[in-house]
């Protein structure tokens, strides 16, 4: 499974990176908008973890960008603030399938990477 993490806090990033490559993932990790954007156009992803609360940019562009280049992929996404805890976010971004707290455990954001990555 191929997957984008597009993630701020690096520490967060490198310990979902290491889970996921753990469980036979090819993870690519990156902290910015812009940079989501240069891996999503270079390579194909299965599904893509992503911060909504991304730095130096903005987290809905990425997901649009994805629908675009990667239209199967689907986007967790991940966050710290109570934005979209309505679920509304599910009405604004096509691709979501998605909406976890960043303090999920590791081990359930794997399951939930793989049950989306592979059946989404």
């Amino acid at each position: 499974m191929r997957v984008l993490i597009a993630e701020s806090d690096p520490a967060l990033g490198w310990l979902w990176k290491r889970h996921l490559e753990r469980g036979g993932s090819q993870v690519t990790l990156v902290t910015q908008e812009d940079e989501a954007i240069d891996a999503l156009a270079s390579a194909e992803v299965d599904i893509i973890i992503l911060d909504l609360v991304i730095e130096g940019g903005s987290a809905f562009a990425v997901a649009d960008f994805a629908a675009y280049r990667c239209p199967l992929a689907k986007v967790i996404f991940v966050t710290n603030t109570t934005f979209f805890s309505d679920g509304s976010i599910f009405q604004h971004i096509s691709n979501a399938c998605a909406y976890l707290p960043t303090r999920t455990p590791p081990e359930d954001l794997a399951a939930m990477v793989e049950h989306y990555g592979t059946h989404g």
